[in-house]
């Protein structure tokens, strides 16, 4: 049976981060909405998220880290342009597609490129920072259904295949992060999301077609 537990007790984010550091899937809140997390460094986790989330094995799952430096854990060190724009939105809504590192599990991406982010979120931030820094998460919601904004509709499409929930309370933000990257110099938007390409344009200082 899983458990519910209130994600503001210090002693609840130690228990899910010890669950995550074993190898076990976990349900945490972000900025944008709930996400299932699994430790990238322990396949049969990522296993796991993809069969809790009945998600495709060839669909990249996103990196969420405690802090910008945290993404030196699993992707190259990030070209100017990605740093501008982790500099103007991190913590937030906003996923950086950038190169990964060679010993990034393919499980997670079998791309050359990661998706990471940092998010604004006090209990999804100390989650990742106590299991390590960086972890493998991506909403909490069965493939195809609609993202969950509370813990009850997390709980509602994942059940008893996650063992562990983090109640964080409401997301704030309510919609998935922006996704965009830097490809041959260019700005490009992957997913529309809660930062405009006007705001990402601004914070790169050029209007890039």
């Amino acid at each position: 049976m899983s458990k519910i537990l209130p994600g503001h007790d210090p002693d609840a984010i130690a228990h899910a981060a010890r669950a995550l550091r074993a190898g076990q899937v976990v349900v945490i809140p972000t900025d944008t909405v709930y996400g299932v997390a699994a430790d990238p460094a322990h396949p049969e986790a990522v296993a796991a998220l993809y069969d809790a989330k009945r998600r495709q094995p060839d669909r990249a799952i996103p990196i969420l880290l405690a802090d910008a430096e945290d993404a030196a854990r699993v992707a190259l060190p990030l070209a100017p342009d990605a740093q501008k724009l982790a500099a103007a939105f991190w913590p937030g809504p906003l996923t950086l597609v950038v190169p990964k590192r060679a010993d990034l599990p393919a499980m997670v991406s079998a791309l050359p490129t990661v998706g990471v982010r940092v998010p604004a979120h006090d209990v999804g931030r100390a989650v990742i920072r106590a299991a390590g820094g960086a972890l493998a998460v991506t909403s909490a919601n069965r493939s195809g259904g609609p993202s969950p904004v509370t813990v009850t509709e997390a709980v509602a499409q994942l059940g008893a295949s996650v063992p562990l929930y983090l109640d964080g309370g409401p997301c704030p933000g309510g919609q998935p992060s922006t996704v965009a990257g830097i490809a041959g110099g260019e700005l490009v938007i992957y997913r529309a999301g809660p930062i405009s390409e006007d705001a990402l344009r601004a914070a790169l200082g050029a209007h890039r077609r």
